[in-house]
């Protein structure tokens, strides 16, 4: 058995789990490999494929063009890179891993750490500190301010909490969101109008679909107020980024925390690198030791299943 373990940005996928307990050729791949050709190429030879997240994209086109693959394990339960009907009609089974015991709360927190950053100067304080300045900004306090949240899941919700224990008023939105969900957070529901027009801080914790992508358009950023901060730890699609540059350019909003990009990773002149107003992040929200023992410990768990015959966690069964 052939595995092909994809993405390893960082080098630590062998320390997180125990792969020689395969008994298996396992070979990792720390550099992200965008061309499809190149792709396959290189995977052609593999019966097992590890997916970290949506970092490489197998839709039908490339799962067609891998004869040999029998087994793709993805972290995470749901990944929309993946064509999972396509997979199941060509006999690969598809098999996903849990995130930890708090992996999902991995991303609220970044996206605190982005506001915190923002609202405090702390890159720009850093900066003076060893240029050899002294306390060259004003930050700003969020008790007492409006924090804004698009999509009240299970990370909205938490979003929300952590907001009313910082002493901000809690305002949410999405497309299907009830007076009685909100009610159940302890937030108030807005329309989307007002969730952009009233937010000091407005944080984006939607799903990415087909329903969802650009649902931040340069209408909705047009309605920010010039002091609002924008958040986005979810998927970078979901936002216009070529309206939100412009605005950040422009001075029409004080800053915005980015952790996610319609491009990954993020090219070498993609104009996000000279944005300003900007604290950018290279979607880290689940990148913690927590949440990389459980994916990758667990990719081995399926792994093993599925050799053995009894696949565990599938995502696309018949």
């Amino acid at each position: 058995m052939r595995v092909a373990v994809l993405d390893d940005y960082q080098g630590v996928a062998r320390s997180c789990a125990d792969w020689d307990s395969l008994s298996a050729e396992v070979e990792v791949f720390t550099e992200h490999i965008s061309d499809a050709d190149e792709l396959v190429r290189r995977l052609e030879p593999f019966d097992v494929i590890a997916a970290m997240r949506e970092r490489t994209g197998f839709p039908r086109a490339v799962l067609e063009r891998l004869p040999e693959l029998k087994l793709l394990v993805t972290t995470g339960m749901r990944n929309a890179a993946i064509d999972t009907e396509a997979a199941r009609e060509l006999g690969v089974t598809v098999c996903g891993t849990g995130s930890g015991s708090s992996g999902w709360g991995a991303t609220v927190e970044l996206a605190w750490g982005l506001i915190f950053a923002l609202t405090r100067r702390i890159p720009e304080e850093d900066r003076g500190i060893r240029e050899g300045g002294w306390q060259r900004t004003i930050g700003l306090e969020i008790a007492g301010k409006t924090l804004g949240v698009a999509g009240l899941g299970r990370l909205g919700s938490h979003m929300a909490g952590v907001g009313k224990a910082f002493g901000m008023d809690v305002i949410a939105w999405s497309p299907n969101l009830t007076d009685e969900r909100a009610a159940e957070v302890g937030v108030r529901r807005v329309s989307k109008r007002e969730l952009f027009g009233t937010s000091d801080v407005l944080s984006i914790h939607l799903v990415l679909s087909d329903r969802s992508r650009g649902l931040v358009s340069a209408d909705d950023l047009a309605l920010m107020k010039p002091t609002a901060y924008l958040i986005n730890t979810s998927r970078g699609p979901i936002v216009d980024e070529p309206a939100l540059r412009a605005a950040l350019h422009e001075g029409r909003l004080a800053g915005a925390g980015i952790d996610v990009y319609e491009s990954e990773p993020l090219p070498a002149g993609d104009p996000w690198r000279n944005t300003p107003r900007t604290v950018l992040t290279p979607h880290l929200g689940y990148v913690t030791e927590g949440t990389y023992q459980a994916f990758f410990r667990e990719t081995v768990e399926d792994i093993a299943a599925f050799r053995d015959g009894e696949p565990i966690r599938v995502l696309n069964a018949g």
